[in-house]
Order: structure tokens, then sequence, then C-alpha cells
């Protein structure tokens, strides 16, 4: 299915970047620079705006090259509401069924739940922030989410893993 190819790609690359997804639809061709996404993040543009820098994974340069969109855009981008949805339909043609435990939003009761019923774009974001939790300092990967130095959002993204908690002990 090529719409599910092409939100496939967004979604890997999303991963591969940590952006949130306004800022992803917003990206240009021309932020790019020597295989260096640059963009400042519109969370940040009122009062302290903070300039974003990562390098592009060759996974994310491959993605790129894929698609030769017209104009400046990088991909074919659908409305955010809509890739959400397609990236449930996503998960559960990829068989990613798994039932996972959350809190529900509405009633903070411990619930369990199919995990394509609630893969969004924001997991692409917590999934690149995951991935580079203990491999690398988080000053770094903070430099490449956009999170403030400061920020007690940033550990809403990961979890500390019992091998680090071993290797810290």
């Amino acid at each position: 299915n090529e719409r599910l190819r092409h939100v496939r790609d967004i979604f890997v690359f999303q991963c591969l970047i940590g952006s949130r997804v306004g800022d992803l639809t917003k990206l240009t061709k021309a932020n790019i620079q020597d295989n260096i996404l640059s963009y400042i993040p519109r969370k940040t543009k009122e009062g302290n705006p903070v300039t974003v820098q990562i390098p592009l994974h060759p996974m994310a340069i491959e993605i790129l090259n894929r698609y030769d969109m017209p104009g400046d855009a990088l991909l074919p981008f659908i409305s955010g509401q809509r890739y959400n949805d397609y990236i449930k339909e996503l998960f559960e043609v990829a068989g990613l069924i798994r039932t996972v435990t959350r809190l529900n939003p509405r009633t903070h009761e411990e619930e369990q739940v199919r995990i394509c019923d609630i893969a969004s774009s924001h997991m692409a974001r917590r999934t690149f922030i995951g991935n580079l939790y203990g491999k690398v300092d988080s000053g770094v990967i903070i430099s490449m989410s956009g999170h403030a130095k400061d920020s007690k959002a940033f550990t809403r993204y990961y979890d500390v893993s019992t091998d680090l908690q071993k290797n810290a002990i």
C-alpha cells in the first residue's frame, strides 16, 4: 500500500530526527546542509529560541532520497491528525499489536491497550530520545531534541533500564 509506505517513511524519518510533528511538517530542503538538519523548534521561538542541529543518519538520507517532492518539501506530508490515524493503521498492518499497560488519560486508571491503538507521531519523538538515552550524554540528546537544559519534560521521554542501573552500581 503506497499510502502506508509513505507513512512508514515519514514515521521512521521522524524517529531518526526526534522532531515534533508540527516542526517536521514545516521542514524544507533548505533545512539540510551537509547532511545536517538544522531548525528552530516552534516551542522555542518565543522567548529563548534555540537552533537544533541533527546529523542525519544514513537511513534518514535514504528515505529523503526516495522522494523528489515538488518545491521545497522534504516528504509527502499529510495533516497531523490523518498522519496519526495512518500510524495506527500502519502499526496494525505491520502486526505491532502487543498489549501494553498505560494510565488512561481521562480516568488515570491503569488499563491494557493494544500498542497500535495508541501509536502516534509523538511515539517517534519518544523513540528518538529513548534510543539514545544511556548511550550518549543527556546534554547531547537535549541539544538535538530541542528541550531546555533544565527541562523536566525531558525526563518523561525515557525509562532508565535495568542494565543502566546495573552498570551504575
